[in-house]
């Protein structure tokens, strides 16, 4: 499936030919895909209610309007934190109804669909699950807006038919993330293709977000890269942010400080003006 295919393809859902208007996806009054810049913002993980709230309070006063926070952490090491599963869901959903955010979280197992939808606004899958069918297919079923990240090697063709998987089983509420994929590159994380978010945009109605915290693993360039995702078309933000990064229980070293968020908002704001939209507030 080229890119060609899969924008005169009128067979595939994910397909522009499919859909010639942009799809836009509503979280609680939140328009992700349309004029505005989304920013979602949080810690990688839910630690505890205090420095969730902390967070929240500080980043939603500086301009983000979705929350993200991990319950369930699919890590490389079976010995890294993993999360508070369930106590992190009523977490992230008690501190999240207090500021009037919207939240997002990942799900990583087709058992824990009905119970991580019945806390979270936004399901997201991981990286490391953007092939597992199964989950695919489970939140096909759902009524929910999904994000679904883009897998650690994935090519474009593979990412989308992923997100096919999704639209094939009746959810339309499908939003992409390019969050970075694995190349030689060993300075970053990953390393951020952000050629692949302005040809998404170019073949296929869908909403896209970029996450460049993961994309490159090292807090000077999660806001340069913010700055350049906007320019290439992405419709918002995923970054993560911590009171205390050097304390932080997994991914201290992308994580923002409020003060860094403070400033990426500031820095992005003239780019998206210059991109003809306005920020989501």
């Amino acid at each position: 499936m080229s890119s060609v295919a899969v924008k005169e393809d009128n067979a595939l859902k994910v397909s522009r030919a499919n859909c010639a208007k942009n799809t836009v996806v509503d979280v609680k009054g939140c328009s992700i895909g349309g004029e505005e810049i989304v920013v979602i913002a949080g810690p990688c993980a839910i630690e505890n209610e205090e420095v969730l709230k902390e967070t929240a309070f500080k980043v939603r006063a500086l301009g983000a309007t979705i929350l993200r926070g991990g319950a369930f952490k699919p890590r490389t090491s079976p010995y890294s934190f993993q999360g508070l599963g369930v106590k992190g869901l009523e977490i992230l959903a008690k501190v999240g109804e207090s500021l009037n955010m919207p939240i997002i979280t990942e799900v990583m197992d087709t058992e824990e669909v009905s119970l991580v939808a019945d806390y979270a606004d936004v399901l997201q899958i991981g990286a490391r699950n953007m092939h597992n069918f199964s989950l695919l297919k489970k939140l096909g079923q759902l009524n929910k807006p999904v994000v679904l990240k883009r897998g650690l090697a994935a090519t474009i063709e593979e990412w989308l038919y992923a997100a096919e998987y999704i639209l094939a089983g009746g959810n339309s509420q499908v939003i992409l993330c390019e969050r970075g994929i694995r190349t030689a590159e060993t300075w970053t994380r990953n390393t951020l293709d952000l050629a692949a978010v302005a040809l998404v945009k170019d073949v296929s109605h869908l909403p896209i977000l970029v996450d460049p915290s993961h994309a490159t693993g090292v807090r000077s360039l999660v806001t340069p890269m913010a700055k350049a995702a906007i320019s290439a078309g992405a419709d918002g933000l995923m970054v993560e942010v911590h009171p205390e990064p050097e304390k932080a229980w997994s991914d201290g070293e992308q994580s923002l400080t409020p003060n860094d968020f403070n400033h990426l908002i500031n820095e992005i704001k003239p780019v998206v003006k210059a991109s003809g939209r306005r920020l989501s507030l």
